[in-house]
């Protein structure tokens, strides 16, 4: 397992609008008409990456708990598809099902969304807040496969909970940690 690290976009910088297609839905979505009414989550993850298929319990969980208190999430696959088949969309809306996601599973076939958020690994967690503004970005918790740490998503609910609360949230943040995103290669 390769073990990529975010790059850490600056706190502060303002979600780049997108619109890509959902596989679960089948339609295409714009980022303006998916904002919670106090935040939202955006994570890149893909199907078959170690470390995503460890934390999607606690991503399905989270996802629940937070869009009752108005944080949506939004998941997105950026991989090279001819590379890495497991990606492919129809797959993403089986493992979508798998997982119950109970938020938009999107393909960034180009990459360009990923590009824009300067995503580096799967998962790779961004919170936004209701002004899409970066408040946090990094781990959702230290659990890594096979580290024997307690999967609880500690971090990120940690920001999610500040940002409900009005409460400052640490600029103290560590990287995720994850696979990288399959990059095409032209």
């Amino acid at each position: 397992m390769a073990r990529t690290e975010s790059n850490m976009l600056a706190l502060g910088t303002q979600a780049p609008e997108f619109r890509l297609p959902d596989t679960v839905s089948g339609t295409t979505m714009h980022l303006s008409e998916m904002v919670g009414k106090n935040g939202t989550v955006i994570l890149f993850i893909c199907n078959h990456c170690p470390f995503v298929i460890h934390v999607n319990p606690e991503i399905s969980k989270m996802a629940k708990e937070y869009q009752s208190k108005g944080i949506q999430f939004i998941g997105i696959s950026s991989n090279d598809v001819v590379n890495y088949p497991q990606d492919r969309p129809e797959l993403m809306r089986v493992k979508a099902i798998e997982a119950d996601y109970t938020f938009p599973y999107l393909y960034d076939e180009t990459q360009e969304v990923a590009k824009a958020y300067d995503a580096a690994c799967t998962p790779d967690f961004y919170l936004f807040d209701k002004n899409l503004k970066l408040v946090y970005r990094g781990q959702l918790d230290d659990s890594r496969p096979g580290n024997g740490k307690e999967l609880t998503g500690k971090d990120l609910r940690q920001a999610m909970d500040a940002l409900l609360q009005n409460k400052p949230i640490s600029p103290d943040q560590k990287p995720s940690i994850g696979c990288n995103i399959k990059w095409i290669i032209s």
